[in-house]
């Protein structure tokens, strides 16, 4: 008998055994003459590669390494190839019976396709299509992974059953186009196994978590565990979560992503405490309704208060998207008021031919709702909830029109004028062979007041006006010419019986720049700096507009962008009247490789050649003929410090008026301090001081401190804790707010999020996010199973 290292049986695979397969062929060549199918061969050298020939073709064999060979090696599959479809065995021994049985002995392994099988023993029943693997038994398939002491597997219908099986399914998740994939690995352990198709498990008293398989912080354990890697769905029955060994809650059926994505089922309870509704828990219910609609109940008991009902719905189609949200609580016992509720509804559409629509509507049941059932200070702070729908058309070439209906609910101080309607149109087109730029605004509204001491009214505003840019890249003068109208219809007078009031205004406007460029060097790095000188003129000549009522201008914020604009007043109930021109100088620190700019320095005043003479109802009209100096410093001062800044000076009287800074040191990801001060003469001198810092042990600090220094009082607190485990993060956090005079709410966040799974507790990363500048999320946060994506 000739004596080789090993043996090799090559033989297609075909579905069903009913149909009746090839026999196992074997080239004579490699057996004694008239030797019977089933042959033993001497064990494996320690070295080399032998090519055995079949008539199916040749496959490289590589020996199994000997007794000093590493670990890992070992561990490591052979690596052999077959033709697509062929089933290929190798082992030290193999004993086989044609068209029957193969019996694998020593190092076996088996191959078909993408499933390889690693066992002591393996038996192949080549008329099943059936593997069965005995002793240190490795199933792979992709890049799935079964270990076990004994499996039974139909190859090609992908079905069997392992016995004490531990388990390693890894999938690549890639939610959005252009966002870096990244790979999901569940893994555990269970008494049996079932393979039910490609993709399709079913484990008996089984644990599944996302966390290194040797030792999981967390896992999920389940009397039944259903894992449909086609739907990227598991189902758990009899199943309970624990964290570090101590079961944290207990779910009698529940659904969960595999890949971190969208699913119906209850989603994991969320809780916290404040003094304004005790102890705070919601259980929410997600309907997975279809691809582009899904919708969430969300039953919330607050200890002070009560039950309260909320839930919203999403929609997403080729041409519209939106969403409805509802709260109701039947009562509440400490405001001591029945059926509080709030709602909003956000939607948008198109339409063909250019057609568009909005609709954003927003109401609460009473003033202080926002205040008594929120937490956020950014919704408590509200006072004006606005309603609106509007209709819009867009030409595609160079004009546009709208039709807006808008109006208020009002929480706290005066109430807004309605508009019911409002149309607008306008454009830009050039002529004169691009040499001159036609400019077109014109509305009309109807402004209507639930105050019946309020006038109502109409006002129409016409404003063409004609451009032409000169100049290039490094000087440019514009000079532009228009002509503003506009008519008023009211329903009373405000003085006199004069109901029906016009007013016609010319504008001119001369702007008109420079831009200088040197090279330089910043930082170490090749910049270019630029010299930016700009002056802009206005002259609008003076109307009476005392006649006129006030439906919706007031007094532009003074900053860079007011002071090179035509009118100081928002809105088209005043126009003030103009002789001024504002001077301005910036210049900028500009990266040569990237074109990253780095730092720039502002410097800008108006002066004024007449008197202002138009005024709002109440406001003292300007004095002097220079406005306040401004000056701003924003950019980044090195790598790890950055300043953004700005001041106001009152030359006339010699003091600041508006002062605001914030410095941010930021050397690495979750390392940041920021330092704030904000100053307005007889208003506000605040100071911020925020940041998030590792503390070691992979715990992370994170604070806010805003305090108003002319009050004496904390205006906003905040302390937390971050712990970022192996697959889980913990946040702990604190927050104090003032809404109001001697109003303060407190709140406490809890979460425990636990990576791929779910998030348990009620989440602070919104809070964090927003009082905390360059706050770093520690982990890949988890898939918001309502959202579908981070």
């Amino acid at each position: 008998m000739k004596i080789i290292p090993c043996l090799l049986a090559v033989f297609p695979a075909v579905a069903g055994a009913a149909e009746g397969l090839p026999a196992l062929r074997v080239d004579p060549g490699l057996l004694a003459p008239n030797a019977p199918v089933s042959k033993s061969a001497a064990p494996r050298a320690s070295g080399g590669e032998a090519a055995l020939r079949s008539k199916e073709g040749t496959a490289p064999v590589k020996p199994a390494p000997g007794p000093g060979a590493d670990a890992a090696a070992a561990d490591a599959d052979v690596g052999m190839t077959a033709e697509a479809g062929s089933t290929v065995v190798v082992a030290d021994r193999i004993d086989g019976q044609q068209d029957v049985e193969l019996s694998a002995v020593g190092n076996a392994q088996l191959v078909r396709d993408d499933t390889h099988v690693r066992a002591d023993r393996i038996i192949y029943r080549e008329v099943l299509d059936e593997v069965e693997a005995i002793g240190d038994v490795r199933l792979s398939r992709g890049e799935d992974i079964i270990r076990s002491d004994k499996l039974r597997v139909r190859l090609d219908e992908q079905t069997g059953e392992v016995d004490a099986p531990e388990y390693a399914f890894s999938r690549v998740v890639q939610k959005q186009e252009g966002m870096t994939p990244r790979t999901v690995i569940g893994s555990g352990h269970a008494d049996v196994l079932k393979l039910n198709g490609e993709n399709q498990y079913a484990l008996k008293n089984a644990t599944w978590s996302t966390c290194k398989p040797a030792d999981p912080d967390w896992y999920l354990k389940a009397g039944e565990l259903e894992l449909d890697y086609d739907r990227e769905l598991g189902v758990a029955r009899d199943s309970t979560v624990v964290f570090k060994d101590v079961p944290i809650f207990y779910m009698p059926w529940a659904e969960f992503p595999l890949v971190a994505q969208r699913k119906s089922g209850f989603l994991p309870p969320t809780f916290g405490t404040s003094n304004k509704t005790g102890v705070d828990l919601s259980v929410p219910y997600y309907w997975n309704i279809a691809p582009n609609y899904d919708a969430t109940f969300v039953p919330r008991y607050m200890s002070r208060r009560g039950l309260q009902l909320g839930g919203e719905y999403r929609y997403l189609t080729d041409d519209a998207s939106g969403t409805i949200r509802a709260e109701w609580m039947p009562n509440d016992r400490v405001a001591g008021r029945d059926n509080r509720a709030a709602g909003s509804i956000l939607h948008q559409q198109t339409f063909g031919s250019h057609w568009s629509t909005y609709l954003n509507l927003n109401g609460v049941s009473d003033k202080h709702y926002l205040e008594d059932l929120n937490s956020r200070l950014a919704i408590a702070s509200q006072s004006n909830l606005v309603r609106e729908g509007s209709v819009s058309y867009a030409s595609g070439s160079w004009w546009s029109a709208t039709m807006l209906a808008q109006s208020y609910q009002t929480l706290t101080g005066d109430k807004p004028y309605r508009r019911l309607p409002q149309l607008t149109l306008g454009g830009q087109r050039p002529f004169l062979d691009d040499r001159a730029d036609f400019i077109f605004s014109s509305e009309y509204v109807r402004f209507s007041h639930p105050d019946p001491d309020k006038p109502d009214g109409s006002r129409f505003v016409a404003y063409p006006s004609v451009q032409v840019p000169l100049g290039g890249t490094a000087f440019s003068l514009t000079p532009k010419l228009g002509l503003h109208y506009t008519r008023y219809a009211l329903d009373q007078a405000l003085i006199g019986d004069k109901k029906e009031i016009t007013r016609t205004l010319p504008i001119f406007t001369l702007d008109s720049s420079v831009v200088m460029e040197r090279d330089t060097r910043w930082a170490g790095r090749d910049t270019i700096q630029t010299l930016e000188p700009r002056i802009y003129y206005v002259n609008i000549p003076y109307r009476d507009q005392s006649a006129i009522p006030n439906f919706d201008s007031g007094l532009y914020d003074f900053n860079f962008a007011q002071i090179f604009s035509e009118n100081i007043f928002s809105g088209s109930d005043r126009i003030a009247n103009a002789n001024q021109v504002t001077a301005a100088v910036t210049s900028r620190l500009i990266d040569s490789d990237s074109g990253i700019e780095r730092l720039r320095f502002a410097l800008g005043q108006r002066y004024y050649f007449a008197d202002q003479r138009v005024t709002l109802p109440g406001v003292p009209a300007r004095t002097g003929r220079r406005a306040d100096i401004l000056a701003s410093l924003d950019g980044r001062l090195s790598q790890d410090f950055s300043l953004n800044s700005g001041w106001q000076y009152n030359p006339r009287d010699k003091i600041t008026e508006r002062f605001n800074a914030d410095l941010r040191y930021q050397p690495g990801f979750a390392q940041v301090v920021n330092l704030g001060f904000r100053y307005t003469r007889d208003v506000l001198r605040d100071l911020d001081v925020s940041g998030q810092w590792p503390l070691g042990g992979h715990w992370y600090g994170v604070a806010r401190y805003n305090r108003s220094l002319r009050d004496h009082r904390v205006t906003e607190a905040l302390a937390g804790l971050e712990y970022a485990g192996d697959c889980w993060v913990f946040r702990t956090v604190f927050h104090r707010f003032a809404t109001k005079e001697n109003a303060v709410t407190q709140a406490v966040f809890l979460q425990l999020e636990l990576t791929d799974l779910a998030s348990v507790g009620s989440s602070p990363l919104d809070l964090l996010r927003r009082t905390v500048g360059g706050y770093g999320t520690i982990n890949q946060p988890v898939a918001d199973p309502v959202f579908g994506q981070p």
